[in-house]
């Protein structure tokens, strides 16, 4: 396995071997995955087949299966933790089965059984729970795909399917401490639209955000801010859900983000910030609180809503804008520094350590839970 301190989210094993970190065969893998995975199939003559956990290998596939020619792929993003008793354990991980299903409706593929697929996936994790490294920060990224097969060309839903999961150890997002990005606000191309498919989770998606991406890439900035319609509603950025923090007349906090209206992907941290936020009460001595006696969060107040990047605009240049932050599996919370607008950048607060107050409060209580070091029932044992 390659050494804890080599992992990087998304990193490839070549680039692991390139750093000289491999000390076993299985960790050349280009994917960087673990050594085992889940492959379950669905013929509609004979429905489910049993479940197999075997070997990481390359998946046989008919040529004229569905997934290459009509995009029939959903996917999901969790990971495992390592508690300070040693366990596995997974964060939210029916939010994932509940969108997985959702999304797998939507395109129309035969439908599954999340609950069975989550056991499942509780049964890999212990056979391989070895990569996953015992270390504050480390954790397994776990891919559940699923794929339609159906083995002909033709415009019509698959009416066979593969469901399959893949794991892969994984390091912290910032590994030397936080460091905000910097978004290219984008209205030329458009990621999802009233009425699409913004609020799965599907491959689809996903592809047409890359060039955009390159293109932000070019002009300097690390990521997409995606804009809609001609008021510039503000929506996603890159693959993440975005937040605006705004200090309000009363000294009071507004955590702001898009409402999901279609366009918005229903992200598992997302719901966390939200509940958080709404919990949080300013008094340290009190357990929901987010404060601590070094760093009084004021009252804290979640909106889900459309806004504008006009609103930004003015939010910042009345100096109400404190933090900007998008949030998801991967980064959990990711700051923003900056925001290319209409040729010109709006620079948000700095902070001293990279992320503001509210920012690192709810980074920091959504760690202590997902790595068992904060009781609560988000989190769920692999047993």
């Amino acid at each position: 396995m390659p050494l804890p301190e080599s992992l990087v989210f998304g990193q490839a094993g070549p680039s692991l071997a390139a750093l000289g970190t491999i000390t076993d065969r299985t960790s050349q893998r280009q994917s960087g995955s673990t050594d085992h995975m889940l492959v379950i199939s669905f013929d509609p003559e004979t429905g489910w087949s049993d479940p197999v956990i075997k070997p990481y290998a390359p998946l046989s596939l008919d040529p004229a299966s569905s997934v290459f020619h009509y995009a029939t792929a959903v996917f999901e993003g969790m990971k495992a933790f390592r508690g300070p008793d040693g366990k596995p354990r997974l964060f939210r991980p029916e939010l994932n089965m509940e969108r997985m299903e959702k999304s797998a409706d939507r395109i129309a593929l035969p439908p599954f059984d999340s609950r069975a697929l989550l056991t499942l996936i509780k049964r890999l994790v212990l056979v391989d729970q070895r990569w996953i490294p015992n270390l504050r920060g480390y954790s397994m990224y776990i891919r559940p795909t699923y794929i339609g097969t159906r083995p002909a060309v033709g415009v019509t839903a698959s009416t066979h399917g593969m469901l399959f999961v893949i794991l892969s150890p994984t390091g912290p997002y910032f590994p030397t401490g936080f460091k905000p990005i910097s978004l290219m606000a984008n209205s030329e191309y458009v990621r999802a639209w009233p009425g699409g498919t913004g609020e799965y989770k599907l491959a689809l998606n996903y592809a047409p955000c890359f060039k955009p991406q390159r293109e932000a890439a070019a002009n300097g900035y690390q990521q997409v801010l995606w804009l809609l319609g001609e008021e510039r509603r503000v929506t996603e950025v890159g693959q993440m859900n975005f937040f605006i923090v705004v200090k309000r007349d009363d000294g009071d906090i507004d955590i702001v983000t898009p409402a999901l209206d279609g366009t918005i992907l229903p992200g598992v941290t997302r719901d966390c910030i939200l509940t958080l936020s709404k919990e949080h009460v300013p008094d340290p001595s009190v357990p929901a609180s987010l404060s601590t006696p070094q760093r009084l969060i004021p009252k804290l107040y979640p909106q889900e809503r459309t806004f504008t990047m006009g609103e930004v605009v003015d939010y910042l240049k009345r100096g109400v804008l404190l933090e900007a932050f998008g949030t998801g599996t991967a980064s959990i919370l990711c700051p923003v520094s900056k925001i290319g607008y209409e040729g010109s950048d709006l620079v948000l607060p700095v902070y001293e350590e990279g992320v503001g107050p509210v920012s690192k409060a709810l980074w920091e209580r959504i760690v202590e839970i997902q790595e068992g070091r904060r009781a609560s029932d988000w989190t769920v044992l692999c047993e």
